[in-house]
C-alpha cells in the first residue's frame, strides 16, 4: 500500500517553500500526499490565499479553519485550541504515515502537538535557527522535540538540533529552499509584473514586509508608524509592501499600511503578492526593508541589500548585504541611505549568501524515500546527549 504523506500548510510564504517539495512527491509511485490547508490560507483578509495552491494544480486534501476575527494573545491561543480539536478528527480520519512541517508558526505547534498524540512521525524543516524578537524561537524548539526527521538550513542550526537530543543520524542539513525556487522558478519579466500587479515600476522601488515583533508588547504601532513615516519622506523611491501575517498585533500593521497607502503615492500595499510575483519583484527592486526571514535568506541571493529593522531576525546567519538597524525613523532613515549608497550596493553584488545553492527539495525527497519505503521510522526516540566540553 502506498504510504501516506500529510503536508501541512498555513500561510503564504510557507506554500512557497514547499511547493518544489510536493511537487516532487507527488511524482512517486509510493506516496499518495495530501495537502490540508489551515490558517490563514482560509482567511478572506489575508487574502484567501489557498487559491494559490489550487492553481498551481495541487488538489487540497482538506481545508480546516481555525482563524477567530482577532489577533490578541487569547484569540491566538483559542485558534491552537480549535487547531488541535480539529486536527485530532483530521488525523483519526486519514492516519497519515508521515506528517510534513515547515517553520515556527503556532499553528504549526498546535497541529504538531495534535501528530504526536496520534502517533503520526513528524518531518519538520526548519529547525535550530533563532530569532530572538519572536514567540517563533520558543515554538520552533518545541517542533523540534515533537519531531523525528529534521531538516536545516545549516551545519550550525544542525548542531543545535543535535543539542536539544535528537540524534545527529536523523538531522540533514538540506540548505534554505527559497534559494532553489529562485533559481528554479521562472520569473516574470518587468512589464509582466507591472500588469499583474497593475502599477508603474518605471521608478526605483523597495520590497518591504514587516511582521509583529511578537516578545514585545504593544510595540507594532510604535515600529510600523515609524517605518512608514521614513517611507513617506523618499519620494524618490516607491515602497511595495506586502502586508503582515495573522500573529497577535498583525491586523493593526495591516491598517496602518492601508492608511498610509490611500495618503502617499510612493506606498502601494497588496494582501500577498503569492511567491513567483513577490521573487520577481525582488529580481527588479533596490532593496528589501522589514524584519520577514525573506530579507536575510532569499535577498542576498538577488545580490541586493536588506535593511533589517528591530529583534525580530535577531540571532538568524546574516549575509554581509544586510544591514541592521533599530526601529525608529532615525535609525531606519540612516539604514536606507546606507543601502542606497553606491558603496553598500556594489558591496551587496558580490555577497555569498550562507543558505545552500538549491538542491534542498532533492536532499529532503532522498531522506523521506529512505525512511518511509524502508520503515526505519521508530518513534521511541532516546535522548542524544552531546559531550560536555
Amino acid at each position: 500500500m502506498k504510504k501516506i504523506i500529510s503536508i501541512l500548510t498555513a500561510t503564504r510564504a510557507e506554500y512557497g517553500l514547499l511547493k518544489p517539495i510536493i511537487a516532487k512527491l507527488n511524482t512517486i509511485d509510493e506516496f499518495d500526499v495530501r495537502i490540508v490547508a489551515t490558517g490563514a490560507h482560509l482567511s478572506p483578509e489575508f487574502g484567501l490565499t489557498y487559491r494559490e495552491i489550487e492553481k498551481d494544480g495541487f488538489v487540497i486534501d482538506e481545508k480546516i479553519e481555525i482563524l477567530l476575527s482577532s489577533d490578541t494573545p487569547s484569540s491566538i491561543s483559542k485558534s491552537m485550541g480549535l487547531a488541535m480539536i480539529s486536527f485530532a478528527d483530521y488525523f483519526e480520519k486519514l492516519n497519515p504515515d508521515l506528517l510534513i512541517v515547515l517553520g515556527d508558526r503556532y499553528e504549526t505547534l498546535a497541529v504538531a502537538t495534535t501528530a504526536m498524540n496520534h502517533r503520526i512521525p513528524i518531518a519538520h524543516l526548519y529547525g535550530g535557527e533563532t530569532t530572538e524578537g519572536a514567540i517563533d524561537e520558543s515554538i520552533r524548539h518545541a517542533i523540534t522535540k515533537l519531531s523525528y526527521l529534521h531538516f536545516t538550513s545549516t551545519d550550525e542550526y544542525g548542531k543545535r538540533v543535535v543539542q536539544l537530543g535528537e540524534n545527529p543520524e536523523r538531522v540533514f542539513n538540506v540548505g534554505a529552499i527559497g534559494i532553489e525556487n529562485i533559481i528554479n522558478e521562472k520569473l516574470l519579466q518587468k512589464e509582466e509584473l507591472e500588469n499583474e500587479l497593475n502599477i508603474s515600476l518605471s521608478k526605483p522601488y523597495a520590497v518591504v514586509t514587516f511582521h509583529p515583533v511578537t516578545l514585545e508588547n504593544n510595540s507594532s504601532e510604535k515600529q510600523i508608524e515609524s517605518l512608514l513615516e521614513v517611507c513617506k519622506e523618499y519620494t524618490k523611491l516607491n515602497f511595495i509592501y506586502t502586508k503582515a501575517n495573522a500573529d497577535a498585533e498583525g491586523r493593526i500593521i495591516n491598517q496602518l499600511i492601508d492608511n498610509y497607502a490611500r495618503e502617499n503615492e510612493n506606498i502601494l500595499a497588496f494582501t500577498s503578492l503569492g511567491m513567483r510575483r513577490y521573487l520577481s519583484a525582488l529580481k527588479y527592486c533596490s532593496m528589501v526593508i522589514g524584519n520577514s526571514s525573506s530579507g536575510l535568506l532569499e535577498a542576498p541571493s538577488f545580490a541586493i541589500p536588506t535593511v533589517n529593522i528591530g529583534d525580530r531576525q535577531k540571532g538568524r546567519l546574516q549575509a554581509s548585504s544586510v544591514i541592521n538597524c533599530e526601529p525608529t525613523q532615525e535609525s531606519i532613515r540612516q539604514a536606507l541611505e546606507l543601502a542606497l549608497s553606491e558603496e553598500f550596493v556594489q558591496k551587496a553584488k558580490v555577497t555569498v549568501n550562507p543558505y545552500g545553492n538549491g538542491d534542498t527539495s532533492d536532499k529532503v525527497i532522498e531522506v523521506i524515500k529512505e525512511y518511509l519505503i524502508n520503515d526505519k521510522i521508530d518513534l521511541k526516540k532516546k535522548f542524544y546527549d552531546c559531550e560536555v566540553k
